[in-house]
């Protein structure tokens, strides 16, 4: 059986959801549980230095062999989405047949361009109950399936390669507590994407977006001229984004709102968005439309009605990945190599390395081989993630 097979679906039962509303890093405990199992594991392996921090930070360092004196590192994020909330149970389906796949709850695989290219391939999908958790569990079982190979007696000759495996990237915090003089690469590459081959570092500048609304209750046989209805208030903000500037609607470059969460009653409303795009001048013009019609509703209704909370996540990294092109050169050179054709194309969302970009360390992104990420309908190929490993051990041998 695969090693990195294993090591994936052991990884996966691991619930790892990242929790916005918890300030405390991580946001919730089973990341701790998937650090120190990684940490175990390092160590096992011979990684001397394998350490996981008071924030949850996993590092490692593989010593260079041979006259390599470059230092590459590797990234990937322990949590996962709250997409769909709930423990992953993985199925595995061997020599999948390239058709319908029909999980729990009437939830069925079907429709999607890429699934007649996994057809005689081994995936790895859910019951149908929660999310597979490969957005990115399948870099981290792909990463450490790759520290095995290189800590073995007949590894081949490679770079310095540090390691390692971050919180809270789903909520836009996985670089906040990075220590990049610490984990001591020249450079590095997330292994945080999505089809086998995609090689990216154009990434969507990314905020989070709260719109917390205060009503005024009345028993409706008197309130007229009175009640202020929280709701309705909320869903009036909402009408005033551009209608067609959302997901379902764009593609590319094209930004967008999204709307992740609503609740509320005639009291209290609250609307929670990410918004996204991959200019800087247009991103803050769309940070700045949510700032005018929190005017416009507070002027509407009385100030103090609607408040906004907007926190950038992180921008991207295109500027200053852009003179370090050679990072990119090599990681398309490895996936040549290994007989994958590289696709590169701005990622429609982010990383933690667009925020490790900024903050000294070059680090581009490369494919996991899954889709669907964030759904029940997530999708792996355990072919392409053998794939993967070899990549990374392509870049790091010739680095």
């Amino acid at each position: 059986m695969s090693t990195v097979k294993n090591r994936f679906l052991r990884y996966v039962q691991v619930e790892t959801t990242s929790i916005e509303s918890c300030e405390t890093c991580p946001s919730s405990p089973g990341q701790w549980t998937l650090a120190q199992m990684l940490v175990e594991e390092m160590k096992a392996l011979g990684i001397a230095d394998a350490r996981v921090d008071k924030n949850c930070y996993v590092y490692g360092t593989i010593p260079a062999k041979g006259n390599h004196p470059a230092r590459v590192g590797l990234i990937a994020h322990m949590d996962t989405s709250d997409g769909v909330m709930g423990a992953t149970h993985p199925q595995v389906i061997e020599n999948y047949d390239g058709e319908a796949i029909t999980l729990k709850n009437g939830v069925v695989i079907d429709g999607f361009d890429f699934l007649p290219s996994l057809k005689g391939q081994d995936v790895i999908v859910t019951d149908g109950e929660s999310v597979l958790g490969a957005d990115d569990k399948a870099g981290v079982a792909e990463i450490m399936t790759l520290a095995a190979r290189l800590m073995a007696p007949d590894a081949p000759e490679h770079c310095t390669v540090c390691i390692a495996f971050t919180p809270d990237e789903e909520i836009g915090r996985g670089a906040d507590l990075f220590d990049v003089p610490g984990f001591g690469a020249d450079y590095g590459y997330t292994v945080d994407g999505g089809a086998l081959g995609e090689l990216e570092y154009e990434n969507f500048n990314g905020a989070s977006c709260r719109v917390s609304v205060k009503g005024v209750n009345i028993h409706p046989g008197s309130a007229k001229n009175q009640m202020k209805n929280a709701a309705l208030i909320a869903m009036e903000w909402n009408s005033m984004l551009p209608p067609f500037e959302i997901p379902a609607h764009t593609e590319g470059y094209e930004g967008f709102y999204h709307l992740l969460h609503m609740e509320g009653d005639e009291e209290k409303a609250e609307l929670v968005y990410i918004i996204r795009d991959h200019s800087a001048e247009i991103y803050e013009k769309r940070k700045e439309t949510c700032r005018r019609i929190t005017e416009y509703m507070n002027e509407k209704y009385g100030e103090g009605t609607v408040e906004l909370q907007l926190r950038d996540s992180y921008r991207n990294m295109r500027e200053v990945v852009e003179p370090h092109m050679y990072i990119i050169d090599k990681a398309r050179d490895a996936f040549l190599r290994c007989g994958v054709q590289p696709i590169v194309r701005p990622i429609r969302g982010g990383t933690d390395g667009a925020r490790l970009s900024y903050m000294g360390l070059p680090c581009p992104n490369l494919s996991t081989g899954g889709y669907n990420f964030h759904g029940r309908k997530e999708i792996i190929s355990v072919q392409a993630m053998e794939k993967m490993v070899d990549v990374l051990e392509d870049i790091v041998k010739n680095a």
